[in-house]
């Protein structure tokens, strides 16, 4: 079985690959303070809950926040006697590479998103990835990572509100039923819902004229299908896109010897 491990700045998702299907996604808080040992009582504690099989051996990791790679390091290397791939590292070869502005470092989510949504959706795409930033990932015609944009993400533009603001409340992420809001909280979640329903649509049209060929944007993270609430924002949703690039990225290193 594979491990796949996507780090983000908030929330790390360990997912589990069988050769033909995913057959567990888990989350948890991500905390560089978290040992090798508590990852392991924790992720075996939920792979027995499901009764499967401890038979993990492969394992690769993408990390936006870099202090925790260590602790994932050892968590392979020690539970399950693994040497796992690290994506965005030097020795994990990717399908093709990304052309970006020499001495840029592109995010590992954002290369496992480019090479999953070829995968899927072929070239000529961007990825909308809702995290902690929002990112707009643009992929070429043969799939490789060309750049694109990042923006504030939504529960950080919240938090950022209220800590700024001290009479705001914090407010959840929700649709609201009128542009104009008649109370504070009201008010708020319009701002936000309808400014990020402003910024997507505003942000893709401009790619899509900078680009040659017609776009196809796709939709990932938790809060993709808030967004896309009959505004016809996204081609596609796939809620396991970054995974699922991982996987293909795991596959590709196999097939070439390096894993």
């Amino acid at each position: 079985m594979l491990l796949c491990i996507d780090t983000g700045n908030t929330n790390t998702v360990f997912s589990i690959w069988d050769g033909e299907k995913f057959l567990a996604h888990w989350r948890i808080s991500t905390d560089h303070r978290r040992t090798a040992d508590e990852y392991f009582v924790w992720l075996s504690t939920l792979i027995a809950v499901r009764r499967f099989d401890l038979d993990i051996n492969a394992c690769i990791i993408s990390a936006t926040a870099p202090r925790v790679v260590f602790n994932l390091r050892v968590l392979c290397n020690r539970y399950f006697d693994i040497r796992p791939l690290v994506v965005g590292k030097p020795e994990c070869l990717l399908p093709v590479e990304p052309r970006v502005d020499p001495g840029t470092k592109v995010g590992p989510d954002r290369l496992a998103n480019a090479v999953a949504a070829f995968d899927r959706h072929g070239g000529h795409s961007v990825v909308v990835d809702f995290g902690t930033a929002t990112n707009f990932d643009v992929v070429d015609a043969d799939g490789a990572y060309v750049g694109g944009v990042i923006a504030p993400g939504v529960n950080l533009s919240l938090e950022a509100l209220h800590m700024a603001a001290a009479a705001l409340p914090h407010v959840d992420v929700t649709m609201p039923e009128r542009v104009i809001g008649t109370n504070t909280v009201a008010c708020i979640q319009s701002g936000i819902y309808w400014g990020y329903i402003g910024l997507i649509e505003g942000i893709t049209r401009r790619i899509k004229q900078e680009r040659d060929h017609p776009v196809k944007v796709i939709g990932t993270g938790g809060l993709a299908p808030l967004f896309d609430q009959g505004f016809d924002l996204f081609d596609a949703i796939e809620d396991d896109l970054t995974v699922h690039g991982l996987r293909l990225i795991h596959d590709y290193n196999k097939e070439m010897g390096n894993g």
